[in-house]
């Protein structure tokens, strides 16, 4: 469990400042760190042995979860072709044809000096992200498609499958549910095991609803206290910190979950202090950048299942799309913060697969 962070506003990169409550992790370390050195198999193998013998002395339920794979090639070449876009725009490099065809992205530039331009732009974009390497093929007459790697196509499955493993163990411990085993099978399945648990619908139903992730502009013409005591403006409605249990008054939704490609901890380059970075697509790099252009000076909400997780103060323009969210984090609450807006992004819906009630060992 984490510590609570002392609430403060600490300047951004990028002209954000924050408020930050921070959500606790459900394992000790990041995965990310934990992964890097194998301790994530080590720890979740000796909890499959304990929760395996649980489950032969008091039963139990198993429940076997796939990730939508169709969704996830879908929203991964979909994002390709906003950023194809994005680039083009950016280096006023003329184009024609573009389309999204077959898993990859066909492009026709006539300018052979464009179409090196935008390649070295894209892998610019790529570098030190795994997921987002590409495969670029000339396919002649100023034909270019472009196309995820097979490496980068698997680690893309696989940090959907560890982000919704990461979200199933939040939404169980949320629901008090304290003895669990969620594990990855295969490349594309999740196998929950819950000892003692004898209705698995019940606990289905937990996965039933999205986590959602929303990014929602704070409504100052009246505080939100008067608010909950009379009548909120139309169009508005009052959250809660996840923490700090603060009232915030909150217009509609302007930007949503859908709209990150990335999010993942990180450092700032001057006082290295930890940090959760996130990154939109091209639908929401527009509207972001619409949207600070037109409240300077006011804050916004991001906000998970309608609990405020932090206000940041819009102090510029943000044209860039991207952000990062600060806040006296610990690398382990960064990580946390990130896998959050990762959840809320999760392109690849849970699709239930097997549910079984395995009934005790008979005694001897």
């Amino acid at each position: 469990m984490t510590t609570p962070l002392r609430d403060r506003i600490t300047p951004l990169l990028l002209a954000l400042a924050v408020t930050s409550g921070i959500i606790a992790s459900t394992i000790a370390l990041p995965r990310a760190a934990l992964a890097a050195d194998g301790q994530l198999d080590k720890m979740r193998a000796k909890i499959a042995a304990f929760i395996t013998d649980k489950m032969e002395k008091l039963g139990g339920s198993r429940i076997i979860y796939k990730v939508d794979t169709d969704a996830l090639r879908e929203a991964v070449t979909t994002d390709l072709r906003d950023d194809v876009y994005k680039t083009l725009r950016e280096g006023r490099i003329a184009f024609s044809g573009l389309a999204i065809r077959d898993g990859g992205v066909d492009v026709k530039i006539a300018d052979a000096k464009g179409r090196e331009l935008l390649t070295r732009k894209l892998a610019s974009a790529a570098e030190g992200l795994p997921t987002h390497a590409l495969a670029v093929t000339d396919a002649g007459d100023g034909l270019t498609r472009l196309a995820p790697t097979d490496a980068a196509s698997a680690a893309r499955l696989r940090d959907l499958v560890e982000d919704s493993i990461a979200m199933i163990e939040q939404r169980l411990k949320d629901a008090g549910v304290t003895l669990a085993s969620v594990q990855p099978e295969g490349t594309d399945r999740i196998r929950i095991f819950l000892p003692g648990t004898m209705e698995p619908e019940r606990i289905t139903a937990i996965f039933a609803r999205k986590v959602k992730v929303s990014f929602r502009l704070i409504d100052v013409t009246m505080s939100a206290e008067q608010a909950q005591s009379g009548t909120p403006p139309a169009g508005t409605e009052v959250m809660f910190g996840f923490k700090d249990k603060r009232p915030y008054l909150v217009k509609a939704s302007a930007l949503d979950g859908d709209d990150i490609s990335y999010a993942g901890p990180g450092f700032t380059s001057d006082t290295k202090e930890p940090i959760a970075s996130f990154r939109f697509n091209g639908r929401g790099t527009r509207r972001f950048a619409h949207i600070t252009a037109e409240n300077v000076g006011m804050p916004f909400a991001i906000a998970l299942d309608d609990k405020v997780i932090s206000a940041p103060v819009i102090r510029e323009p943000i044209t860039g799309g991207s952000g990062q969210i600060s806040g006296n984090f610990t690398l382990e609450e960064a990580n946390s913060v990130a896998m959050l807006l990762r959840a809320g992004s999760l392109p690849g819906r849970l699709g239930l697969v097997e549910q079984q009630v395995i009934q005790p060992a008979a005694k001897p």
